[in-house]
Parts: C-alpha cells; sequence; structure tokens
C-alpha cells in the first residue's frame, strides 16, 4: 500500500483531490496534514477521514518535529504539498505570513522528507534515495507574472511575480528546484491556472458572485473587469497532478492550464446569466434566495438577477492583466488534457452551490466575513 502526505488537504484544490485519489485508488494511504486556517474546513472532508485509508492530523508544515513524527510513523512513498497561503489580496495586507508558511513551510517539508528518504550517498557523494519516493509541489501561474494581449505562459517562461503572493510561491519552487539540483531529490512542480469548481471558499470570484447573488447583495468587480485568466476545473488539475506524480519526469516543472481564457468581467455576467437559467428550469432554487419578492404570477421573482448588480471596486494593488497557460509539455509528455469546458463547468459548480449551501454557510462566518468588509466596504 502507498502512502500519500497531502498537505493543506482541508482547503479548496487538496480537497478536492483527496477524494478523486481516494476513488481511484482503492489501495492508498493518505495522511492529511493541516493547520485549519480561515480557508481550510475540516467538514468539508470530515466525510473522507475513516482513520485508516484517510488520517487527519492537525498541525502546521513549518512544525520541524511534527513533520518528522509523521515521516517516521506513516513512511511516506509521496507528498503532495498544496498547504499555502494562497489569496493575493491578504498578501498585500500581511505580506509577512506568506513567507513564513509558503516558503519556511514548504522548506521544512522538503528537510523533513530528505531525512526520511535519503540512504545514503553515491560515488559522487549525491545522496541516494528511496526507488519511487517522489516530492510534489503544486503551485501557480501567477509565478510568471503578467502577459500582453497575446502569448502564454511556457514552463522556460522567466519567473516573473508580480504580488507578496506569487513572490512566496516563486521562492518556494526555486527551494523545491535547488533541493533537486543540489541533493538530487526526486521532486515535480506543477503551475496551474485558476481553479473553480466545488468547495471552493467564498472569497474566490465565482462562489463569491454566488453567494452574493444568494443573498441579494451587490457583486463587486475589480478596476473595469477586463483582467483575464484562464479556468480549470478543479478535477480536470486534480487528474494533472495524479498523472505527474505518478508519470512526470523528475526535475521537472509542468504547466496545467484549462484552455478558458475569460476576462473577469465575462465570468461574472456569465455567472448570474447561468443561475437565472437554472432558477427558471428548477424554480426550487429560488427557495434560497435571502430576497424573495414575489412577481405577478406568485412566484419568486429572479428578474433582479441581472447586470445592475455588478459594482466596480477599486483595482487591486499591482493586479496582473492577463495569465495564459500553455499545457502542451503535460499534454504531449503524459497524454492529459483538460475535459471540461468552461460553459458546462460553470453550470456543475454552481448547481454544487446551490445544492450544498450548509457547507457554504458553515464556511462562510466569523472570519471571512470580517475579511469581506475589510475588502468590500470601502472600495
Amino acid at each position: 500500500m502507498k502512502t500519500y502526505l497531502v498537505t493543506g488537504a482541508a482547503g479548496f484544490i487538496g480537497a478536492n483531490f483527496i477524494k478523486y485519489m481516494l476513488a481511484k485508488y482503492p489501495e492508498i494511504k493518505i495522511v492529511v496534514l493541516d493547520l485549519l486556517t480561515y480557508a481550510g474546513n475540516l467538514g468539508t472532508i470530515a466525510g473522507d477521514i475513516d482513520n485508516e485509508r484517510c488520517i487527519f492530523v492537525k498541525g502546521d508544515i513549518c512544525d520541524r518535529e511534527l513533520a518528522d513524527e509523521l515521516f517516521a510513523k506513516y513512511k511516506f512513498d509521496y507528498v503532495v504539498n498544496f498547504a499555502a497561503e494562497s489569496h493575493v489580496d491578504r498578501s498585500i495586507e500581511n505580506p509577512q505570513l506568506f513567507l513564513q508558511t509558503n516558503i519556511l513551510g514548504t522548506q521544512n517539508l522538503l528537510d523533513a522528507a530528505r531525512r526520511a528518504w535519503v540512504t545514503g550517498k553515491d560515488e559522487n557523494g549525491y545522496p541516494t534515495w528511496i526507488e519511487g519516493v517522489r516530492f510534489h509541489q503544486v503551485s501557480t501561474d501567477e509565478v510568471y507574472g503578467s502577459l500582453g494581449e497575446t502569448g502564454y505562459f511556457h514552463e522556460t517562461t522567466p519567473l516573473d511575480p508580480r504580488s507578496p503572493y506569487s513572490a512566496s510561491k516563486t521562492s518556494a519552487d526555486l527551494f523545491v528546484q535547488a533541493y533537486s539540483e543540489t541533493y538530487k531529490m526526486p521532486v515535480t512542480i506543477t503551475r496551474c491556472s485558476n481553479n473553480y469548481g466545488p468547495y471552493h471558499f467564498p472569497e474566490k470570484l465565482i462562489p463569491l458572485i454566488i453567494k452574493n447573488i444568494l443573498e441579494g447583495k451587490q457583486l463587486p468587480v475589480y478596476g473595469d473587469g477586463t483582467n483575464v485568466r484562464d479556468w480549470l476545473y478543479v478535477e480536470d488539475h486534480c487528474k494533472a497532478i495524479d498523472c505527474v506524480l505518478h508519470r512526470g519526469r523528475t526535475g521537472e516543472v509542468y504547466n496545467v492550464g484549462g484552455h478558458n481564457e475569460k476576462q473577469n468581467i465575462e465570468i461574472v455576467k456569465l455567472t448570474i446569466q447561468t443561475i437565472r437559467q437554472l432558477m427558471t428550469e428548477q424554480p426550487a432554487y429560488r427557495l434560497m434566495l435571502k430576497k424573495q419578492v414575489m412577481d405577478a404570477n406568485g412566484e419568486i421573482a429572479i428578474d433582479w438577477i441581472n447586470d445592475d448588480l455588478i459594482i466596480f471596486v477599486k483595482d487591486r494593488l499591482g493586479h496582473d492583466q492577463r495569465y495564459a497557460i500553455d499545457p502542451t509539455k503535460i499534454s504531449t509528455e503524459l497524454g492529459w488534457t483538460p475535459e471540461t469546458p468552461f460553459e458546462k463547468g460553470i453550470v456543475k459548480t454552481i448547481r454544487w452551490y446551490l445544492e450544498n449551501q450548509d457547507w457554504v454557510a458553515e464556511i462562510a462566518g466569523g472570519d471571512y466575513m470580517k475579511y469581506y468588509e475589510q475588502m468590500y466596504s470601502n472600495r
């Protein structure tokens, strides 16, 4: 039985990843290490934790003693590091936190893996490693900086981070690559475009828009809304990580993109349109609206769900204009391609949120609401 350490798996992408892996591989064991900060929700993975195939440990990836203890106890074959402070706005407010978690935490995991996996030295003095082990770093396309109207990020694109968040992820990537070069550590890195899908924390664009519509609130859009992102359905991303983890070449970086470039304002308008369409087709969804006004037919009105809800707010500091990923390398080498067109993925995502309002209510209280007010109340 292969054993995986998956850090940050109570968060959005990590939670989807362990659900995917447990379903696909019945003979694996996953140990989840998560500090359960504001974006981590144990309820997201509670149904997966059985203390046999899936074990949860609350802890910090910066904790050296804990990391060594876990490696000694569970004899990990793979490490998949999702754990990170991940929101650009938060990095602008508190850059140091991102250095601690994203850089020092990653380095601590690398050292724990090195202490556990090195078996000796070869004739040239380089460490030798337990056969088959792998450290996988989950990164972001934001490490490449910003694009103009044309072109794509390739694995060879120079790293040019523009925010404290992307700078911290770039630094973590460079540490992973340095361990590959210096110690010949078996590592891989994936850099993905914007993910969307189930269990996405509602500070992010798509779930924020859904949540605000259901609450009858305005929809804040940074600047003029023309910033472009490439959108990737989260399950497609999980499949890509699986491919790279098991079949990718060690020491390599693989870009993972969805071929779904959209302006932010397009995303917002399409989400509005899709919610109205779903509520027209299935009137029961209208009962989830906190703003309930009856129309002339005695039904809950939805005509107010339109583009008039959009408000443009002060742009984010250093807001990158465009990201676009070229996934040719992972497609050519490993046969992975994105399977979910955005127009289908957005419907699946909105349906999930409409049908899982208990999860949204649980995660969107307390610290999140304080953050929301701080970010948008005076813009």
